[in-house]
C-alpha cells in the first residue's frame, strides 16, 4: 500500500472532521445528514488537491473564477479521468457566461436578468453542441441586507426576486433549484438564515419545484444546517489557508 502523502493525509483528515460536524449539525437539528450536500470549495487550489478529493469520494467542486476553472477542470480530467460536478460559486461576468455554461453543472450566484439571458443561451449552445446534456442548475442568489454590489437580488424586493425566478424557471437552458446567499459581514448567522428560509418558503409558493437552499460555510454551517440548508459551501475548513499567490 502507497504511503499518503503529506497534502493527502491533510485533506482526508479536514475531510473527515468536516463529514462528522456536518452529521452533528444535522442531528441536532433533527434533520438526514444525506439531505444535505458538502461541497468543497477548491477556488486557488491546485487540481492535483481535486484529485486527492475526488479520491476521498468527493464527487463536487466549487470555482469562483471562469479561466480558473476551465484550465483546473482540464487538468483533472488528465489526472483523474473522473467526470466530476462543478459549481460556479462566484460572480458571473456577463461576456463569461457562455464559457461558465459550458462547464458549471450547478450556478449559486445568478443574481440579474442579463446574465441569466446570456447563461441560459450559452446552456441552450452547449446542449445543441453535445457538450452538456441538461439544463444549467440556478440558485438565485439573495442579498439580506441590500448591498446588492456584493451580488444578489435584495431581499426587501420581493417583486425582483420573483421576476428572476420567474425568467430562469421559464429558461429553455436552465433549472431554477433554489436560492442561496451569505450573511451580511458581522450580521447573526441564525437571523440571516432564518430570512433566507422565509424568503425560500415564500418562492417555493411558486415554484414548488425550488427546493434547495445554498447556505452556510466555514464558519456557520451548523447555524446554515438548524435553517433549511440542503448545500454547505466548504472552502477554508478544508482547504487550509488559500495559497500566498491567490488574489
Amino acid at each position: 500500500m502507497t504511503t499518503p502523502t503529506a497534502r493527502e493525509a491533510e485533506l482526508a483528515t479536514a475531510l473527515s472532521a468536516l463529514r462528522e460536524r456536518l452529521a452533528r449539525a444535522a442531528e441536532a437539528a433533527g434533520r438526514d445528514v444525506a439531505g444535505i450536500a458538502l461541497l468543497p470549495i477548491t477556488k486557488f487550489f491546485p487540481a492535483t488537491d481535486v484529485a486527492i478529493l475526488w479520491g476521498l469520494g468527493c464527487r463536487s467542486f466549487g470555482e469562483s473564477r471562469e479561466q480558473e476553472a476551465s484550465a483546473k477542470i482540464a487538468e483533472f480530467g488528465d489526472l483523474t479521468g473522473g467526470d466530476a460536478h462543478w459549481h460556479m460559486v462566484g460572480q458571473i461576468q456577463r461576456n463569461k457566461a457562455k464559457a461558465v455554461a459550458a462547464w458549471a453543472d450547478t450556478v449559486h450566484s445568478l443574481s440579474t436578468s442579463k446574465v441569466a439571458a446570456a447563461l441560459d443561451r450559452g446552456a441552450q449552445h452547449a446542449i445543441e453542441e453535445g457538450r452538456r446534456t441538461e439544463p444549467v442548475r440556478v440558485f438565485i442568489q439573495i442579498s439580506l441586507d441590500g448591498d446588492t454590489s456584493r451580488g444578489g437580488v435584495d431581499i426587501a424586493d420581493p417583486g425582483a426576486v420573483d421576476e428572476l425566478c420567474d425568467e430562469v424557471a421559464a429558461a429553455a437552458g436552465l433549472r431554477l433549484v433554489g436560492l442561496m446567499a451569505v450573511p451580511p459581514l458581522g450580521a447573526d448567522a441564525d437571523t440571516a438564515f432564518a430570512a433566507l428560509a422565509a424568503e425560500h418558503l415564500r418562492v417555493q409558493a411558486n415554484h414548488p419545484d425550488a427546493t434547495e437552499l445554498s447556505a452556510g460555510m466555514s464558519g456557520d454551517l451548523e447555524a446554515a444546517v438548524r435553517h433549511g440548508s440542503t448545500c454547505v459551501r466548504v472552502g477554508t475548513a478544508l482547504m487550509g489557508k488559500r495559497p500566498l499567490t491567490s488574489p
